[in-house]
């Protein structure tokens, strides 16, 4: 608090920190300080929490060496573009067991190793779900897309009514007698079809996208 302020502070002024102070010194003193805004989600909750306990560098060393790039303590572009194209799950495991080791091998672990192996345990799994959770939107954001997209191409009344021009060209062709049909009256009756079934696939999609995200 002392650096964030920039001069010595009172015990009183640490009891009456408020929570907005609160949450601007831990962004500027090491949310920042890592480059949280463009590390993967999880790796970026894994990094932060070594950072808050045991330093930036620390933290930051830690990361580099799970991601098998130069570690110098400093997160540059080199180690933003490993972090982004490492499998996060890999990453936040290979963080923590570096911690865990790393605290182990401290004078003071019989006293607090009980509450440091608990509270890295408990920052992997939330983590590694922060992760998952990222991946599940993820996805879920391609499928739509992707849905979208199909529902545009088959929404067109230009391509189904070529599709009907053209099929009824064909049956012309092979002898089929196409007098009074209308080919606009059935492009409609298509379209209506279309987008019944579309509404119906949607509406189901969504239903199991959702249950599998809050799984």
């Amino acid at each position: 608090m002392a650096r964030f302020r920039g001069a010595k502070v009172t015990r009183e002024a640490v009891m009456a920190l408020t929570r907005d102070e609160a949450g601007e010194v831990y962004r500027t003193l090491y949310w920042d300080k890592i480059s949280g805004d463009h590390l993967a989600a999880g790796i970026d909750y894994a990094v932060f929490d070594a950072a808050v306990n045991s330093g930036v560098r620390q933290a930051t060393l830690w990361l580099q060496r799970a991601l098998g790039v130069t570690a110098d303590g400093v997160i540059g572009p080199v180690t933003l573009a490993a972090a982004q194209k490492a499998d996060p799950e890999t990453v936040i495991a290979a963080i923590c067991d570096k911690r865990l080791i790393f605290l182990q091998r401290l004078k003071t672990w019989s006293v607090f190793g009980r509450g440091w192996s608990k509270r890295i345990s408990e920052v992997r799994l939330r983590a590694i779900h922060r992760a998952d959770e990222r991946r599940s939107f993820h996805e879920h954001d391609q499928q739509e897309t992707r849905m979208n997209d199909t529902q545009t191409v088959f929404a067109s009344r230009t391509v189904w009514s070529n599709i009907i021009g053209l099929g009824a060209l064909v049956l012309s062709v092979t002898g089929h007698n196409m007098v009074g049909i209308d080919a606009g009256q059935v492009t409609d009756a298509v379209m209506q079809i279309i987008a019944a079934g579309s509404f119906v696939a949607s509406t189901v999609f969504r239903i199991i996208s959702t249950r599998k995200i809050a799984l």
